[in-house]
């Protein structure tokens, strides 16, 4: 049953009128190409001065839209074996391994994604939304397109309730009826890939809601991916 859910929601077609326009592509390998050299930031926050508002105070920058469109992949895409190079900071674990082939999950690389997906601090496991490793994938596997091959680090993926009400409780953004409760969100990063640039690539792929959380440190903040309605926030 769940290859057969699987393989009915990765064989879709891409007709030609959901290619994008030439130049978008462009502009989407010049972004990718400065992120992997750690030059995309600078560049985006220096290209030209910051809105203000009327008392000439600053106010946030506003991304360009569309600045990834994942229609335009082919089907072979979405078709060739899939890999997930996977970390989690922690636990200090790392799992890199296939787990999907010729149309096909491979079960037991399925019962590893979802013990290393597990609720760290609950030590417990649940089954994940095999929609979201895709997603997962999909983001590593474009990205690599690009000469980018560092591994996702998931900060967070299910979450029992008792995990989910705990950060709560420290002031930890967590939705109370989250889809981490559901084995059906995870939030992530990528080294050296600005959120920004990151949550943009995953909300193309239209396939459920993305959170931006912008964060001021060294390893600056996170995307939240989920399987749910397609919708979009900041935090």
């Amino acid at each position: 049953m769940l290859s057969q859910i699987i393989s009915a929601y990765t064989l879709r077609t891409f007709t030609s009128a959901q290619i994008a326009m030439s130049h978008r592509r462009q502009f989407l390998k010049k972004s990718l190409f400065l992120s992997a050299s750690g030059l995309f930031l600078h560049s985006y926050l220096h290209a030209a001065p910051a809105p203000q508002d009327k008392s000439g105070k600053q106010t946030e920058l506003v991304p360009p839209p569309d600045l990834f469109d994942a229609q335009t992949l082919d089907m072979d895409f979405w078709l060739k074996p899939r890999t997930l190079d996977l970390i989690r900071p922690a636990s200090g674990e790392r799992l890199k391994l296939l787990y999907w082939q010729d149309g096909d999950m491979l079960d037991s690389s399925y019962q590893e994604c979802c013990h290393f997906l597990r609720d760290v601090n609950g030590k417990k496991t649940a089954a994940i939304d095999p929609k979201l490793l895709e997603t997962l994938w999909a983001t590593q596997a474009f990205i690599a397109r690009f000469g980018m091959t560092k591994p996702l680090e998931v900060l967070s993926a299910y979450r029992t309730p008792e995990s989910n009400q705990r950060l709560r409780e420290e002031g930890i953004p967590a939705a109370r009826k989250s889809l981490h409760l559901e084995g059906r969100a995870a939030d992530i990063r990528i080294a050296h890939l600005h959120e920004e640039v990151l949550g943009e690539l995953i909300r193309s792929f239209r396939q459920g809601g993305v959170g931006f959380y912008f964060r001021a440190s060294a390893k600056g903040g996170w995307i939240h991916t989920d399987t749910g309605l397609q919708r979009t926030w900041k935090a």
